[in-house]
């Protein structure tokens, strides 16, 4: 038997209050930004930035339709070597120069130009997004152990390593910074053999904080072994996807014949309007602009940590470089356990076993921090919240 519809008017949704809203507000911004190695969202040069897409629509309307050579505009590679030259001290030619679309699509070039057969080293524990890519692009991909100056040595040999993945002015996650040494054993080890190369990683030797820029491995190369890799994702937003490497001369004849058929991965439009925001000195203004904002919000970060009890806790492992700091921290609670903890507290941070490969010797308890993303006002919030599960 069919029931009578109710004539009971429909209840209409409830909407959130405006206390809801911000409360939720709140919430967000201290939720998941511990982890996250992105730029501040707000601290992308909008202004600046619409003034130059403007110029480059009114001033190179033609130049935009002309179709790009596959290594990149000659006007954004001589750019980005002045660059280079100016803040790395890095003096190379623009025809060196390959740009594309991300970092991971350069590595894949450097798979097809350098070889499938080689073995191919990564740093471990290193960013498992680059292991992953290797993989993909069917080579064979081995995790070489490291120690307080990076990269191991001899087990390069070991392992029969023949491209070695490395960021040596401040690796991720642990924060090192391979001394001058260790960075001339290692072009030793890349000279010794034919066929041998160093892609040498700097994707955010701009955000270094103290001290004066390290010099690059391509710098002191003289065997023509180092390929030098950056991106302009780390110092804008990752949503500009324009990386760029630096290839030793021997290289740039083999890319010219292996691989010169590829059409160029960056629109047009992008590379004239990022040349032109470089050499209108917006970048550089942007860089100094950001560097001085990471590092009110790291010592604001550290006061907060001071204030809040933290350090009662946890130990801070910093070397003096980049946006993250590794916690160790004193209890007895599992690494898996304390994690699903910090995130019901809405807290997403990594611990430092995440980024081995194999045995995490030495890395219990230990937890990488990324302040990047992270807004001052929230950081007391965060950290309180941390000691709160560590008090628990």
């Amino acid at each position: 038997m069919l029931r009578r519809a109710s004539r009971e008017p429909a209840r209409p949704a409830r909407t959130p209050t405006a206390r809801t809203c911000r409360a939720r507000s709140a919430q967000d911004r201290v939720s998941g930004r511990l982890h996250s190695q992105q730029p501040a969202p707000r601290g992308f040069p909008v202004q600046d930035m619409d003034a130059v897409l403007r110029q480059v629509m009114a001033q190179q309307a033609e130049e935009l339709l002309v179709r790009s050579p596959g290594m990149g505009i000659m006007g954004l590679r001589e750019t980005i070597a002045d660059h280079l030259r100016s803040f790395r001290g890095l003096d190379v030619a623009p025809e060196q120069i390959v740009v594309g679309a991300g970092t991971e699509y350069l590595y894949g070039l450097l798979v097809q130009l350098l070889g499938r057969d080689k073995c191919f080293g990564v740093e471990n524990p290193g960013f498992d997004k680059i292991r992953e890519v290797y993989r993909q692009h069917a080579v064979r991909c081995v995790p070489v152990a490291m120690d307080e100056q990076g990269i191991c040595p001899q087990e390069l040999e070991e392992k029969g390593v023949a491209v070695l993945h490395i960021s040596p002015s401040h690796h991720f996650p642990t924060g090192c910074i391979t001394p001058i040494s260790r960075r001339y054993e290692l072009l030793g080890w890349a000279s010794a053999a034919e066929g041998r190369y160093i892609i040498e990683d700097d994707y955010d030797s701009e955000f270094r904080l103290t001290g004066r820029p390290i010099p690059t491995m391509m710098g002191i190369d003289v065997s023509g072994r180092v390929i030098y890799m950056n991106t302009f994702s780390k110092t804008l937003t990752p949503t500009i996807r324009i990386s760029y490497m630096v290839l030793p001369d021997k290289l740039v004849e083999v890319f010219h014949r292996e691989l010169g058929f590829y059409s160029c991965t960056v629109s047009n439009f992008e590379q004239y309007t990022l040349a032109r925001f470089i050499r209108g000195g917006y970048f550089e203004k942007h860089i100094n602009r950001m560097r001085n904002c990471y590092r009110k919000r790291r010592e604001a970060l550290l006061h907060a940590m001071k204030a809040g009890g933290l350090f009662r806790h946890a130990d801070l492992i910093e070397r003096g470089s980049g946006l993250h700091f590794l916690l160790h921290f004193h209890t007895d609670k599992d690494d898996g356990a304390l994690q699903q903890e910090f995130a019901q507290k809405g807290i997403r941070m990594r611990p430092l076993r995440d980024y081995y490969v194999g045995t995490a010797d030495g890395a219990a308890h230990t937890f990488v921090l990324n302040y990047s993303g992270m807004e001052e006002s929230c950081l007391e919030e965060a950290i309180a919240r941390i000691v709160s599960c560590l008090e628990a």
